[in-house]
């Protein structure tokens, strides 16, 4: 395994979930949330827990990148990327459908969630695929 690839690539896709995050939540959604206020924390509860996201977006980064690392890397081109990210989309967002069945949450926030998540997690497959290259002395790793 590249471990200085694999350090970049993490950094990286935390870079990119946390950007990607802020912009598909703190602009595009910000109209849809303020309508819902009642649904979400304030702004000083959810200040209050913001660390608790950046660990989950890291999270999120170091396992995404790790298997990408372990299993896909000698394989992968881009369409395999593509694939792989859509894949983890999936499992992801499966979620958004649960919590709008068993929450208040809107169909059309639950659908902006979805499709922004799923487009975000491949555009992630892209750029991990073309950051992490395995190492050129052991191209099985």
């Amino acid at each position: 395994m590249n471990l200085k690839r694999l350090l970049l690539a993490i950094v990286v896709a935390f870079v990119f979930i946390f950007a990607t995050d802020y912009l598909i939540h703190a602009v595009w959604l910000k109209p849809d949330y303020a309508a819902t206020k009642e649904l979400w924390r304030t702004e000083a509860e959810m200040g209050a827990r913001f660390h608790w996201m950046l660990i989950a977006q890291l999270l999120v980064a170091i396992a995404f990148v790790i298997i990408w690392a372990l299993g896909f890397a000698t394989r992968g081109g881009l369409g395999l990327a593509c694939g792989y990210g859509l894949l983890v989309g999936l499992i992801v967002q499966a979620t958004t459908i649960i919590t709008h069945v068993v929450s208040p949450l809107p169909a059309s926030i639950a659908m902006k969630w979805f499709a922004s998540g799923i487009v975000q997690i491949v555009l992630l497959g892209l750029i991990v695929a073309l950051v992490y290259k395995p190492s050129p002395k052991n191209p099985l790793a």
